[in-house]
């Protein structure tokens, strides 16, 4: 019995390390969903994980994931996949792109340098968002990975001219011109909190910093957290706490349309995706106009409550105007099957955003690395087990929508 019993007891050697302790029990995008809760103080994490008012297109981008279902085939030597494609004509290890996410700094001190670090190792283009807490410059200087600069239409266009000549400077290869924000959405999470940026050190705050010691231990000893593009600029670069939808609706502008496109191309010379499209009519005008890229988007369910589940839009737009733009497929991606149905379905590639916050939070850089290699092992690991040997096998006949009611 005592043979046995030694020939059966192990000992899980004991991890010093916190961050790789939280890590190890991380086996989803979900899990570390759940330990961003904990580590982060309510406002923040309400921040990162919200949409807008009953937060129904933001549940719905995910359904739609569950909806869709495999049809794998067998038998079909899969010793080997290739889970790489290509993106604007330059090679990605696996089809996804870093989608921009603004304020990073408020869930970890680094904020976007770890997160483009991160991309860099993995492969794959980082896209840094204008309202960023690290500058142009400042990603630049610690990633030569593939870097796209996310641009809002601010009314002071000497101010965007600017932003894309930095831009282009620190070479960033394309522009991703979101396109949905003419307001701000209404982020009843926000609303009720009374959330600001940066957060306002409050009694509230206090409380709840005291339950989360980590993050504001961070958070106090860093440095102040501001609009890095537009630091000393006349728009305000949010050194003072403002509420998010009183800042864009007053420096964004409203009137941004199809005219402004030709704006774009006269002052950059590199590829322009635009962001937020979610409807075939509009997908058929961006070819028009001879964008490189749509990304199609309803801003992560930010936005407009009500807008269409994103992955819904792919096939239609695909059959669209496949042949002349690359499909982007933003929203809703948990895990790496999701990528592979988007890319079944019409989508060149996929952008993820909470995902990779949710892993800033749970450990920092560290975590931004986990989510990007489950994702990259959930994709190949799909890839065999429906059967498909590279991107190029997955078609629309890999998939079908559950009908309703199974």
């Amino acid at each position: 019995m005592l043979r046995t019993l030694r020939s059966v007891m192990r000992f899980r050697r004991f991890e010093r390390d916190p961050v790789l302790r939280r890590l190890a029990r991380a086996a989803s995008v979900e899990d570390l969903r759940r330990i961003a809760r904990r580590r982060l103080p309510g406002g923040v994490f309400d921040y990162i994980d919200g949409g807008a008012e009953d937060e129904r297109t933001l549940r719905r981008n995910a359904a739609a994931f569950e909806a869709l279902e495999f049809r794998p085939r067998v038998l079909r030597d899969v010793a080997k996949v290739d889970t790489t494609t290509t993106l604007l004509g330059r090679p990605l290890d696996f089809p996804l792109v870093l989608a921009p996410t603004g304020f990073s700094r408020i869930v970890d001190p680094e904020g976007e340098l770890a997160v483009a670090r991160a991309a860099e190792r993995a492969g794959l283009p980082y896209t840094l968002s204008t309202l960023s807490t690290r500058s142009i410059e400042e990603v630049a200087a610690v990633s030569r990975g593939r870097k796209w600069f996310q641009v809002y239409a601010w009314r002071d266009r000497e101010l965007v001219k600017e932003m894309l000549e930095r831009a282009e400077t620190w070479g960033y290869e394309a522009i991703l011109v979101t396109v949905d924000t003419a307001v701000l959405g209404r982020r009843e999470r926000d609303i009720r909190r009374g959330f600001t940026l940066p957060p306002k050190i409050g009694l509230e705050t206090l409380l709840s910093g005291a339950l989360h010691p980590g993050w504001t231990w961070d958070f106090v000893r860093g440095e102040p957290i501001a609009f890095a593009n537009v630091v000393g600029k006349s728009v305000g670069d949010g050194g003072d706490a403002v509420k998010l939808s009183d800042y864009i609706n007053s420096q964004f502008d409203p009137g941004l349309s199809w005219r402004d496109i030709e704006w774009f191309r006269e002052h950059w010379k590199g590829p322009i995706i635009l962001k937020g499209v979610q409807t075939v009519a509009d997908a058929e005008l961006a070819a028009e106009a001879g964008v490189e890229a749509i990304a199609l988007s309803n801003h992560g369910g930010r936005q407009l409550d009500g807008a269409p589940p994103v992955l819904e839009l792919v096939a239609p737009v695909a059959d669209a105007v496949g042949d002349r733009v690359e499909i982007i497929c933003d929203g809703g991606i948990r895990r790496g099957s999701d990528l592979v149905k988007a890319v079944a379905l019409g989508a060149r590639a996929c952008m993820a955003g909470r995902a990779y916050l949710y892993g800033l939070a749970a450990g920092g850089e560290r975590g931004v690395d986990h989510v990007l290699e489950h994702l990259r092992e959930g994709f190949e690991r799909t890839l065999v087990l429906t059967g498909s040997r590279s991107v190029d096998d997955l078609s629309a006949d890999l998939v079908r929508w559950r009908p309703a009611g199974d």
